[in-house]
């Protein structure tokens, strides 16, 4: 596929470096090959100080303060602990958005690494530092070339990906929910996230669906005390809850179209206090990824009537749940189009890669439901460094060489972008 209108596009936004030499990547390659260094250090910086979701005070001053150091005048406590700055480009166009997510996971980090997590139990296990990283190296390089740069990019750092905590707003809705697809209105949104799946130096990204809905349920099954010597005399709940669990299982095999990609994972069973004493009750917990809406009813109908049957037959009651915590993200495709090419343009064709629909959920969904958005992938796998553990394992590593190539990604969609819009 020759991308060369593209090239020629992009040649004309870059007037110094790129003019003399006739190559706009080579200059935009040595732009960021003279901030690597800096970009390694924070990013072990952000990895080494990670916190939860809306409590991430350091983490946002730290990201706030490298963007004044860029003459930025950030925006902070947006949606609890977000930031927001804009990088006003010299040549009129479009406002597009460019998002990071910063939290991190309640996680023991295992890796031994010299950066290892300094917070006993948090760990930021599906490579939130590396998104933080590379914009704010895009932000870096942006604010270099803002005289080239058409309208003008929205830099967000997102608290609360992983979720807000019980009783607590947050993520992505409430960003929108405070405007920030607002002053200046925003007419198109990009993100990634880390793939180690897919070897570093490689992108990789769809038209369409790319992450699935994401869906939490939490159910909680009434039982009777009694001695454990005694249990027809009591009511017990840890084999109705682990029937249920099973039944999950069949209505997934034996209901749902096979052609139709679909999980249903049950994560916790909490119940019992003694060896010899039959719960009071039992809590399980867990989530529902689809790709498709009436089958996201589907299952969570009959979810529940699985659930009712099983306490109906034991006489016993329940309490069930259902949250819908993240909209499929879908690509739009005419964005993807472009990004392809611009990719394929700055990274070679054979580092874009087409990627498959994933079960992992994302609430950057939020924004695709709002704007044309694209959300690609950034590959940090590195089988040599043993470097293959996937995200949200207290073993997770990502190789720190995807920082530059996700900084030359996000920098050349933001420049080609406009510049490639009819």
């Amino acid at each position: 596929m020759n991308h060369i209108p593209i090239v020629v596009l992009m040649l004309g936004l870059f007037s110094s470096a790129a003019a003399a030499s006739g190559d706009f990547f080579a200059a935009l390659d040595q732009m960021i090959s003279a901030e690597k260094d800096s970009l390694v250090s924070i990013r072990r910086q952000l990895h080494a100080n990670p916190e939860l979701s809306n409590r991430e005070f350091e983490t946002a001053k730290f990201i706030a303060g490298h963007l004044r150091s860029l003459g930025l005048e950030p925006r902070e406590g947006v949606a609890k602990t977000g930031v927001v700055a804009i990088i006003q480009g010299g040549k009129p166009g479009p406002c597009i958005l460019l998002r990071s997510d910063m939290d991190a996971l309640p996680i023991n980090e295992t890796t031994n690494l010299p950066f290892c997590s300094r917070n006993p139990g948090v760990m930021h296990a599906c490579g939130h530092d590396i998104h933080m990283t590379v914009l704010l190296g895009a932000a870096t390089v942006l604010t270099k070339m803002r005289n080239e740069l058409q309208g003008s990019v929205k830099i967000v750092f997102q608290p609360a990906e992983e979720g807000a905590p019980a009783g607590e707003e947050g993520g992505a809705s409430l960003m929108i929910k405070e405007g920030v697809f607002d002053n200046p209105p925003v007419t198109a949104a990009f993100a990634l996230h880390v793939d180690p799946l897919l070897d570093v130096g490689n992108v990789a990204l769809r038209a369409g669906s790319d992450m699935a809905n994401g869906d939490i349920f939490q159910i909680t099954i009434e039982g009777k005390r009694s001695h454990g010597a005694w249990p027809h005399l009591g009511i017990d709940p840890i084999p109705i809850a682990a029937q249920i669990v099973l039944e999950f299982q069949t209505l997934m095999a034996r209901t749902q179209d096979a052609l139709k990609p679909a999980v249903l994972s049950t994560c916790i069973i909490e119940g019992g206090n003694r060896w010899n004493i039959l719960a009071g009750s039992v809590h399980l917990s867990g989530t529902v990824r689809t790709l498709d809406a009436a089958q996201r009813d589907d299952i969570k109908t009959r979810m529940e009537k699985i659930v009712q049957a099983n306490c109906s037959a034991f006489g016993t009651t329940y309490v069930f749940n259902y949250a819908r915590t993240a909209p499929m993200v879908v690509n739009d495709p005419t964005i993807a189009k472009r990004a392809r090419g611009i990719l394929e343009s700055a990274l070679g064709e054979e580092h874009v890669r087409e990627s498959p629909a994933q079960m992992i959920a994302e609430d950057f969904g939020y924004f695709t439901e709002r704007v044309p958005s694209l959300y690609f992938h950034l590959g940090v796998r590195n089988e040599k460094l043993g470097m293959t553990a996937p995200v949200h394992s207290d073993l997770f590593k990502a190789d720190e060489n995807s920082i530059p190539v996700g900084v030359k990604a996000v920098c050349s969609l933001a420049l080609g972008y406009p510049a490639s819009t009819p």
